[in-house]
């Protein structure tokens, strides 16, 4: 009698036309008004970005999805970048360049310059609101707590002989470890060619040095260029076949620089020459003129970004190249 006194003036066929949109309303009505959160058939639940936490030289850091923005605060981490294929927000200054080294200047274009290694500008990074930072221990350790409470930051332990490691961690921070293996496993395929090209000249004693102004420093095995050395098999002088990193010398213990081959670096910046006349003066001494390298006109100088500062992956391939094209000459 419900539906009579309500629709009192209708037929009785439009009055059960009428309670059945009605009744359907109602139920449509109960079934979508408070909603029971589940999906409906053939559609997938909507997931929050996966969350990882990375262990590095400062701890632990949790990091969200795939970082967009980032800021890097070393010349080696800025090549991992690119080696990637990711161009950062902002990166520190290359040591040689203005302001970015020659070999990556133009995938830097429209990168913004905050200061350089040592002393990386804080305040500016902060405005830049980027969600990852990457840096060193050995460098920015002092400043860590500042850059964490800007966005998630992950150090490295040291800088030189690590390389490899340290690209290992930034491509797991980054979320890019696919990508990561892929740019390894290219390097390893490389360094495997370029040894055997070199075939028995790797047994020829290669020597490493550095000229800065006044001051000369033998390279040991534990550096960027002689961890490289190592990986091609190079065999080194007795006196520097040691696990170590460099050592500075007195012009009275240059000896110690000979061997079949010696490969050196000229530490001067933009308008200096006071490392270059450094190895003018010591190569040119009467001591030098006794060394086997110098005798038989196999001291040459090579780029130093390329060899020692840049310290990155992309430049690790561009010495593999030098050496391999150094090595046809002789």
């Amino acid at each position: 009698m419900l539906f009579k006194g309500v629709f009192g003036g209708f037929g009785s066929k439009k009055i059960s036309v009428l309670a059945v949109v009605l009744v359907l309303a109602l139920v449509t009505a109960a079934c979508g008004g408070g909603g029971s959160g589940k999906p409906e058939a053939g559609q997938q639940p909507s997931q929050e970005p996966a969350s990882r936490t990375i262990k590095h030289a400062m701890g632990e850091t949790k990091i969200t999805g795939t970082p967009q923005r980032i800021v890097v605060l070393t010349n080696q981490g800025t090549e991992s970048l690119l080696a990637l294929g990711i161009k950062p927000v902002a990166a520190v200054k290359s040591w040689i360049g203005d302001p970015w080294f020659e070999h990556i200047k133009e995938q830097m274009a429209d990168v913004k310059m905050i200061g350089d290694e040592t002393q990386p500008n804080v305040e500016v990074i902060a405005t830049l609101k980027p969600d990852l930072i990457l840096g060193t221990k050995v460098r920015q350790e002092k400043i860590y707590q500042q850059l964490s409470a800007i966005a998630p930051t992950v150090f490295t332990e040291n800088l030189g002989d690590s390389m490899i490691d340290n690209f290992k961690l930034y491509a797991a921070a980054l979320n890019k470890e696919g990508e990561g293996k892929a740019v390894l496993d290219d390097y390893n395929k490389a360094i495997e060619q370029t040894k055997a090209h070199l075939g028995d000249k790797t047994k020829m004693r290669v020597s490493l040095a550095r000229f800065q102004p006044g001051k000369v420093r033998v390279y040991y095995k534990n550096n960027f260029a002689g961890i490289i050395l190592s990986q091609l098999g190079l065999a080194r002088p007795d006196a520097q076949n040691k696990d170590d990193f460099s050592a500075d010398i007195t012009q009275e213990q240059m000896t110690v620089l000979d061997g079949d081959v010696m490969f050196y670096f000229v530490s001067d910046r933009q308008g200096d020459t006071g490392a270059k006349k450094t190895a003018e003066e010591w190569l040119g001494s009467p001591l030098a003129q006794n060394m086997n390298v110098v005798k038989t006109k196999r001291a040459f100088v090579v780029n130093e970004p390329i060899w020692n500062t840049s310290g990155g992956i992309i430049a690790a391939k561009l010495l593999l190249e030098d050496i391999r094209k150094r090595f046809d000459s002789l």
